[in-house]
């Protein structure tokens, strides 16, 4: 199985230009020609922290179907990470993950076509915490029998250390500097493969409509499962 994985923070779609475009972000989702995306804050932060892609959008205006986190309906995800999966393909067992740490975080995950375990999570800003979170997930996810990625944030300004807790499982992806969007100094998006995944290509998107819809860039790999 061949998939394009993408994982980007859109910032609750509010651009550099300070406007909150939805439709833009929709845009840039759909420039990536991907099969799977996850999304970092894609809920707005306050009250019941309603969705910053409205769902009738998705449908009208992508290929992609929301993989269902959240009960109410209120958000696309939960703690603003989410999955859009491209239609034809299926998913199923999706759950949310409590991470531990000084601020709420989590992670989403979801099984695709019954071959691939992809998770989406948004890591601490101090590594303390990050390691942590990282430890948790490693031992949620030792028991799958599907080769795993993770996807996101991972808020790590070093190019090399700060992964501990994950190297013994997966290898770690750094496709390229992603963050600032305006002056990309920063790898902080990151990609973590398991055995059974194979990475044929990866990237940052640096399209003009990227650099100003959020200030995080995409990043995109294109993997081939062989578990």
């Amino acid at each position: 199985m061949d998939l394009k994985l993408v994982t980007y923070n859109m910032r609750k779609a509010i651009g550099l230009d300070r406007r909150r475009d939805p439709h833009r972000i929709l845009d840039v989702i759909n420039h990536l020609d991907a099969d799977v995306v996850v999304l970092q804050e894609a809920d707005r932060r306050l009250g019941p922290r309603p969705t910053a892609l409205p769902r009738r959008l998705l449908s009208d205006e992508t290929d992609f179907v929301v993989v269902p986190f959240d009960s109410s309906g209120v958000s696309l995800g939960s703690h603003g990470n989410a999955i859009l999966v491209r239609k034809g393909l299926t998913f199923h067992a999706a759950e949310q993950l409590e991470l531990p740490g000084l601020e709420p975080r989590g992670a989403v995950a979801v099984e695709i076509d019954g071959r691939l375990k992809l998770v989406g999570t948004h890591l601490g800003l101090l590594r303390p915490y990050r390691h942590q979170q990282m430890r948790q997930l490693a031992q949620k996810l030792a028991i799958s029998p599907l080769p795993t990625a993770i996807l996101g944030d991972f808020n790590e300004w070093s190019p090399k250390r700060g992964f501990e807790p994950l190297e013994h499982h997966f290898d770690i992806i750094s496709p390229g500097r992603s963050f600032h969007a305006s002056r990309p100094v920063a790898a902080l998006d990151r990609i973590a493969l398991s055995q059974g995944i194979e990475l044929r290509d990866a990237g940052v998107d640096q399209s003009p409509l990227a650099k100003v819809a959020s200030d995080h860039l995409p990043v995109w790999a294109k993997v081939h499962v062989t578990g």
